[in-house]
C-alpha cells in the first residue's frame, strides 16, 4: 500500500528542528511521494534544498501563491519564471486566488493566475490551484479566458457537490486534505456523492492537521489519517482508496 501527499510545504520552518524524522514517519506510513509547491521568492532556495536532498521522493513544483501577489507581482513573476525554465519542476504551484485573507487584491491575484496558468498550457504541465472563498470565481476565469487545455488540482477542495462536479467535467482532480475529517466540513458528504475518481490526498502541511491533530502542525505522515476517512466515506477498504489516489496522482503528475 503506497500513498502521494500531492501538496506538502515541507520546507516550511516549523520543519526545521525535525526535517529527518519526519521523512523517516512518511516513509514508516507508506507516504512514498510527495509534490511540494512554491509560495514566493524567498521560498525558492529551501525547497530545492529539500527536494534535492529527497529527490526519490520530494518533487518540487514553481509558482507564486495568491496571498504573495502583491503590487510588483509582474517582476516576480518574471524571476519565478527564469527559476521555472532554469530546472525541472513537476508543475505549476502554488497558484490561484484568495479572497478570504484580501479582496482588494483580486484584480492583480486574477492577472497573476491567468500568465501562470498560461505557463502550465505552454508546458503542459499541472497545475495546484488555490481557491479559498473564490471557487466559483476561478472556474468562471477559467471558462472567459478558454484556459480549456488547463490542468491539474484544486488543492485543499472544500466546495459543494455543484462545484466539485463541474470542476471533474473540466478535468481538474480535487485535492481532499485534513477538513474532510473534521465534523462539520461537510466534505465527507460531498466525496460520498461523487466518488473517488478524481480525488487526490494532500496535507497541506503543516497547515490543517487532521483529527486527531487538529490544531497542531500537520505533517505528510497524516496522509493515511485523511485516506481513512475518506475510505469510510465512500465505504470501500483503505488499500483502494491508496490505490486510486496514487494512480490520480501518477495521472496528474507523472510520477
Amino acid at each position: 500500500m503506497e500513498f502521494t501527499d500531492t501538496h506538502a510545504h515541507v520546507f516550511a520552518e516549523e520543519f526545521d528542528l525535525d526535517q529527518e524524522a519526519c521523512f523517516q514517519r512518511n516513509i514508516s506510513e507508506n507516504v512514498t511521494k510527495v509534490l511540494v509547491p512554491n509560495i514566493d521568492l524567498g521560498s525558492i532556495l529551501s525547497l530545492k534544498k529539500i527536494c534535492s536532498h529527497y529527490s526519490e521522493n520530494y518533487f518540487p513544483m514553481m509558482g507564486l501563491h495568491p496571498c504573495s501577489v502583491k503590487e510588483d507581482y509582474e517582476s516576480v513573476l518574471v524571476n519565478i519564471y527564469d527559476e521555472f525554465i532554469s530546472t525541472k519542476y513537476y508543475g505549476i504551484g502554488e497558484i490561484g486566488m484568495d479572497l478570504y485573507w484580501d479582496k482588494t487584491t483580486f484584480d492583480i491575484q486574477k492577472r497573476a493566475f491567468i500568465e501562470q496558468a498560461n505557463w502550465a498550457i505552454k508546458f503542459n504541465l499541472p497545475v495546484s490551484i488555490h481557491s479559498r472563498e473564490c471557487t466559483s470565481e476561478l472556474i468562471q476565469i477559467i471558462k472567459d479566458e478558454k484556459l480549456n487545455q488547463l490542468r491539474g488540482v484544486f488543492h485543499c477542495f472544500s466546495g459543494n457537490i455543484e462545484q466539485a462536479q463541474t470542476l471533474m467535467d473540466m478535468g481538474f482532480y480535487l485535492g481532499i486534505g485534513g477538513v474532510v475529517t473534521f465534523k462539520n466540513s461537510g466534505l465527507a458528504q460531498v466525496i460520498q456523492s461523487i466518488g473517488p475518481q478524481k480525488l487526490v490526498l494532500e496535507t497541506d502541511s503543516p497547515y490543517l492537521a487532521p483529527t486527531p491533530h487538529r490544531g497542531k502542525r500537520n505533517e505528510t505522515s497524516y496522509i493515511p489519517l485523511i485516506a481513512q476517512t475518506v475510505a469510510q466515506s465512500l465505504e470501500i477498504s483503505l488499500k483502494e482508496i491508496a490505490e486510486i489516489t496514487t494512480n490520480n496522482s501518477k495521472q496528474v503528475f507523472g510520477i
